[in-house]
């Protein structure tokens, strides 16, 4: 008789796939806190595309960065998102949905596509959470991000 836990496949979870990606947790560059819960809501600070302290991509949609470039780095910022919450609840298997994403995109003039570069964290959330992924959203024009970033997200998330 096999052990009711062996399985026989090698498939993982979305989650787990996606939780394999995580960088460390970002480290505050200024005066406030990676995530702060109140209740059963817990809230990311902003996060851009850094990956060891090292911004992966610098510059501005429709200028220097592509929206491919644009949707990876997104993809990249909202990893550092989900990696403090990682470290904030001890298990990203806590949260029961994603509420809303705000994605601000350094945007040259001009520049109108801020949705499709978005879309590369919201398409990650999805992949992770399933229909428990799918959230409320903002995609904002800005003129310029901390450390010339093409991209930050926030999200906030219900345990």
């Amino acid at each position: 008789m096999q052990p009711q836990n062996h399985r026989h496949d090698n498939h993982e979870s979305p989650l787990a796939a996606v939780e394999r990606q995580l960088p460390e947790p970002p480290v505050p560059v200024a005066n406030y806190v990676p995530v702060r819960q109140v209740g059963n809501l817990v809230f990311t600070s902003g996060q851009t595309p850094h990956r060891n302290g090292v911004l992966a991509v610098r510059g501005k949609l429709g200028r220097e960065v592509s929206i491919e470039q644009g949707q990876q780095a997104s993809a990249a910022a909202v990893l550092n998102c989900l990696s403090a919450l990682r470290q904030h609840l001890g298990s990203l298997d806590r949260i029961l949905s994603v509420v809303s994403l705000t994605g601000y995109v350094a945007s040259a003039d001009g520049f109108v596509d801020q949705p499709a570069v978005i879309n590369g964290a919201s398409l990650v959330l999805e992949k992770a959470f399933g229909d428990k992924g799918r959230h409320a959203r903002a995609a904002v024009g800005v003129a310029e991000l901390p450390g010339h970033a093409p991209v930050e997200i926030s999200l906030i998330v219900e345990v």
